[in-house]
């Protein structure tokens, strides 16, 4: 039995805490005393009464949660804090359609980074940092955050964490969940601010440092300039940002390692070292290519592929230049490479490496089978057998995204000015990249999609954030089974 006042108890912590996110937001628009202040304090106000109440009428509840409840958590908070993390585009009159600030909301929350805004720079300080946080909140996982830093709240559960996390097996730092999740925001925010540091050091003002690491971390790719990081076309910048965004891509616990001086775990990990090549030869291609099909330096082509492979294989998003203008061949592999993403325990999306790695894996040793019939093959990874069912739960993995990416290709077909539009707007908003081809490229955003297109891109979203299955799994009849 589904037990519905354990879902509104946490639900209304969640919000209560979302609240206190926009009351930090109110704070960016009252030091710059610009217009969005009010729309910042109803937003807030709204969201905590709802939180509140939500608590309060359900307070006393038993804490025991089950895995059904904590899939349906996790799908419910992220449509919640998007409908409600909307609220100040609205009430401010930044984005005036409901479609359009739940898209920018939920592209926010999810790190795709997909856009409907046209002229970013208009937008006050406060709305801009807002749609930053959105994505910095995201990219570890809103549960996880609460988990973190929020424990008072009373919220835990290795159902939440687990269902959340991104990747076919989430890696612990320590035994106690809690403490994982406290170690993973801690790394994740030193992370944003030595990026802050550095990038101020480059001549970037405090808020477009804070701004930009706080999405670059988040591998989510909103800017506060509506050309992206090309805007500031300097080099230092831009290194700065691809090591950074390398950095997100990387599986979390990996960091851990270095920081905690186990330097030879990260040299040994097959995923990093496998993430670490498919960068380097993608560079080195498209570099070759930019070279011999244009006039420019070594050092800036080198710069714009490597930029460019680090963006969409870490799904941030971020553009310094404009990949449609490149040889066909060249954008080829970068729609390739939204197929690839970042690593499993990484802010990045996709599909991940580890999966891509295993089903590589798993597919030449089945060579090796049809060969030696009777010989035991296991596969494995990082010198470990990997177990039946992680295996068969990848395989899954793929023919479910591929049958989504089938199918909303076609529905996206009846929207899209052309078929690779279509292709590339799934492709996108399913990886949580963000910028996609033709009509919706690096410098074009979603603006011009019919309202219908931007509901079924922040299903899309909300999906590849979660990793199909835990939303797939409310769509089984035998999940509501008593």
């Amino acid at each position: 039995m589904i037990r519905k006042k354990i879902i509104f108890n946490i639900l209304g912590k969640l919000l209560v805490g979302e609240s206190v996110f926009l009351f930090l937001s109110l704070l960016v628009s009252l030091i710059y005393q610009e217009s969005d202040t009010i729309a910042f304090l109803y937003s807030g106000l709204i969201t905590f009464a709802v939180g509140g109440l939500s608590y309060l009428s359900s307070k006393g509840v038993k804490k025991d949660m089950g895995k059904r409840e904590g899939y349906i958590i996790v799908s419910l908070v992220w449509v919640v804090f998007s409908i409600f993390g909307c609220l100040p585009y609205l009430f401010g009159g930044y984005i005036p359609s409901v479609t359009d600030a739940f898209f920018e909301t939920m592209s926010g929350f999810t790190t795709t980074g997909s856009s409907i805004l046209n002229n970013i720079e208009a937008l006050p300080h406060g709305i801009l940092f807002w749609r930053s946080l959105t994505q910095w909140l995201g990219g570890m996982g809103i549960i996880v955050m609460f988990l973190a830093i929020l424990p008072t709240l009373g919220i835990g559960g290795r159902e939440l964490f687990i269902a959340e996390v991104p990747g076919p097996a989430p890696d612990k730092l320590t035994p106690r969940i809690k403490e994982t999740a406290r170690n993973l925001w801690g790394l994740y925010a030193f992370f944003t601010l030595v990026e802050c540091i550095l990038l101020m050091l480059g001549g970037m003002t405090f808020f477009d440092a804070i701004n930009h690491s706080l999405t670059t971390m988040a591998t989510g790719g909103y800017s506060t300039k509506q050309a992206s990081v090309g805007y500031f076309d300097s080099a230092y910048l831009q290194y700065v940002i691809i090591a950074f965004m390398f950095i997100a891509g990387t599986n979390f616990t990996l960091s851990y390692a270095v920081v905690t001086g186990r330097f030879r775990k990260v040299l040994k990990d097959e995923e990093f070292r496998f993430y670490s090549y498919v960068v380097l030869l993608f560079t080195v291609i498209i570099t070759t290519g930019i070279l011999i099909t244009s006039n420019m330096g070594y050092e800036q082509a080198f710069r714009d592929a490597l930029f460019t492979v680090v963006s969409i294989i870490t799904t941030t998003g971020y553009a310094t230049a404009d990949y449609l203008l490149w040889m066909p061949f060249l954008g080829m592999l970068i729609f390739v490479l939204m197929f690839v993403g970042g690593s499993a325990g990484s802010t990045g999306g996709g599909v991940k490496v580890v999966r891509i790695l295993l089903l590589f894996k798993n597919s030449f040793y089945e060579l090796k089978r049809l060969i030696h019939p009777n010989a035991v093959i296991p596969t494995r990874y990082n010198q470990r057998v990997v177990d039946e069912r992680t295996v068969t739960n990848i395989l899954a993995f793929f023919v479910f995204y591929i049958i989504i990416f089938m199918f909303s290709t076609v529905v996206m077909s009846f929207w899209s000015a052309d078929i690779f539009s279509a292709l590339s707007a799934v492709a996108t908003t399913l990886g949580n990249i963000g910028p996609g081809f033709s009509e919706i490229g690096p410098m074009e955003n979603f603006s011009k999609l019919p309202d219908f297109a931007k509901w079924f891109l922040s299903f899309l979203m909300l999906l590849g954030r979660l990793e199909l299955f835990t939303v797939l799994v409310l769509f089984s009849p035998s999940f509501w089974k008593e």
